[in-house]
């Protein structure tokens, strides 16, 4: 009986090895062609030319930001364009935004992001590190949760926006579904987030590396029913990221999240959050803050934008 369960076990490993070399052989596959085109190119200059950046500044991203609550708004310093979204949406402009950074990572990997949304009247950003040597998802979503109470006590605000860049995208998206965080969430935002793991965490030996690995205990709590979130979510991903392998695995497809997406084609995982294209649709985004009963009657909507589409798939083509 052992060994028929040990066969049993081995032919399972051997089967999901097998899925694995495939879908890695399918992104191989799309690499070559993406890398080939004028578009992958800038795309793969502009992920080394931001990794040289992002390494130089990463020592002064060690320093803890202070959380701060600006008693007033400038508008006169601002473009005409960010002046009429504070001017529009007082409430959107003035909504705490906490960007929560990846692997081994800390908060300099936002500082184009974070100056792009203050340039465009957001007057409430703050960026946030957690322990490089976290060993737990959860211990970090803990974290994080102190993080935003602290921040909802400092600015009086209601609710908050989260952005995170790949672990930091499963560490909200752990925060919100699974320890209420919804209730303090408006919106959370994802970028290149391995949502249904990536075969690259195989190459991390870390007790954290595992829990970003297909079926992982975790990953499977985050698969389970939801039906009272009422956060929505914003999912970034693209076809040339390194990190997330396969690439589609960082899409983020629940039955009971409302999640609005969109695909890049020619962007690096390092690079998601200095992307023009992102930037803009995030800021937009964030600028349309939904009613509380928004959330219940888009249930099970996903919207994706690729080059020239944007599809409701909800509604009738």
């Amino acid at each position: 009986m052992a060994a028929t369960d040990a066969l049993a076990c081995l032919a399972t490993a051997a089967g999901g090895a097998r899925s694995l070399a495939r879908e890695a052989g399918r992104a191989a596959e799309y690499a070559v062609r993406t890398f080939g085109s004028p578009a992958g190119l800038r795309g793969v200059a502009l992920e080394g030319a931001w990794l040289a950046v992002h390494a130089a500044s990463y020592p002064l991203g060690l320093l803890a930001e202070s959380v701060r609550d600006p008693d007033h708004y400038r508008t006169d310093v601002m473009p005409p364009r960010s002046r009429s979204l504070v001017v529009s949406d007082v409430t959107a402009a003035g909504t705490p935004i906490l960007l929560v950074h990846g692997i081994m990572d800390n908060r300099s990997v936002f500082s184009v992001f974070g100056r792009a949304l203050r340039r465009r009247g957001f007057g409430r950003v703050h960026a946030v590190n957690y322990g490089i040597l976290t060993g737990d998802l959860r211990d970090a979503a803990r974290d994080l949760r102190r993080a935003v109470e602290e921040i909802r006590e400092t600015t009086g605000a209601e609710k908050v926006h989260i952005v995170g860049h790949s672990l930091g995208g499963m560490i909200a998206r752990y925060y919100v579904q699974r320890m209420g965080g919804d209730e303090a969430v408006d919106t959370l935002v994802t970028l290149g987030s391995p949502h249904t793991g990536t075969a690259t965490a195989y190459l991390m030996p870390t007790p954290l590396a595992r829990q970003l690995r297909p079926g992982s205990p975790v990953l499977t709590e985050l698969a389970e029913p939801a039906p009272h979130c009422s956060t929505r979510f914003l999912v970034v991903w693209s076809r040339m990221d390194e990190m997330v392998v396969p690439q589609r695995n960082a899409r983020l497809v629940h039955s009971d999240l409302v999640v609005d997406e969109l695909e890049l084609r020619d962007v690096g995982h390092l690079s998601l959050p200095i992307d023009a294209r992102t930037v803009h649709w995030v800021a937009t985004a964030l600028a349309r803050m939904d009613a509380p009963t928004d959330h219940f009657t888009r249930r099970s909507r996903t919207r994706r934008t690729g080059s020239a589409t944007l599809r409701d798939e909800s509604s009738p083509a």
